[in-house]
């Protein structure tokens, strides 16, 4: 009998990892793309570290700080009653870290190929930097806007080191659809494993098959 609780935890988790590392993208893309600081190579190379690193790595790092043995893991179980660690919560947290490149890059790109006169006229008109972003900036980078999202979202569904580290396999709580098909073929069962594998095969084909349609649809329209 399939149980359709991992597959419903692990859109939860991508929804609400891309809602909110989409607003905390935001101001982060806007700096890295605009600023001069000397610090911006250093900021882009954590940024883009999960690229590279092997999820195991990143959980086990995560793993350690958030340990209740450490200052922060510490401080945050005991004095503010948030428990991180084999929680769905720590599965948003360490999720929103790890897909952070997939929201930040495409957004950053898109801001820095615009024109510099956006921002110049917006300031010429007194406009703050927040309306300045939100009303001409934004607006002009959708395509980057929705590729981000996107990517975002499917590599959030397809995680499975790191969620295993922070998360480990608690059902109806921390067991994702990734780790379900983990359980089912090491159990044999792999008319279940296929069932979990196939879901998330149409979903992520789907949801990156919208992202071309809508860019695609996008850059038509403003090139007629």
């Amino acid at each position: 009998m399939i149980d359709y609780t991992p597959l419903l935890l692990t859109f939860k988790l991508a929804i609400s990892t891309t809602i909110l590392l989409f607003f905390l993208a935001i101001p982060l893309c806007y700096w890295l793309a605009f600023t001069r600081s000397k610090t911006k190579p250093f900021i882009e190379t954590l940024v883009s570290m999960p690229l590279v690193l092997p999820p195991t790595v990143l959980g086990f790092y995560f793993l350690l700080f958030l340990s209740p043995n450490t200052v922060v893991g510490h401080w945050l179980e005991h004095v503010l009653g948030i428990k991180l660690l084999f929680s769905f919560k720590g599965l948003v947290v360490t999720s929103i870290l790890y897909s952070l490149p997939f929201m930040v890059q495409p957004i950053q790109a898109g801001l820095s190929s615009l024109p510099k006169s956006y921002l110049e006229t917006g300031m010429l008109m007194g406009k703050s930097k927040l309306s300045i972003l939100t009303h001409i900036l934004l607006p002009n980078i959708k395509p980057s806007i929705i590729t981000a999202i996107v990517l975002s979202f499917a590599h959030t569904i397809g995680e499975f080191g790191v969620v295993l580290m922070i998360g480990g396999n608690i059902p109806g709580k921390t067991k994702v659809a990734s780790i379900a098909i983990y359980n089912e073929v090491e159990a044999l069962n792999y008319a279940n494993a296929n069932f979990y594998a196939m879901v998330l095969l149409i979903v992520s084909f789907l949801v990156l098959l919208s992202v071309y349609i809508l860019n695609h649809g996008y850059l038509k329209k403003h090139r007629s």
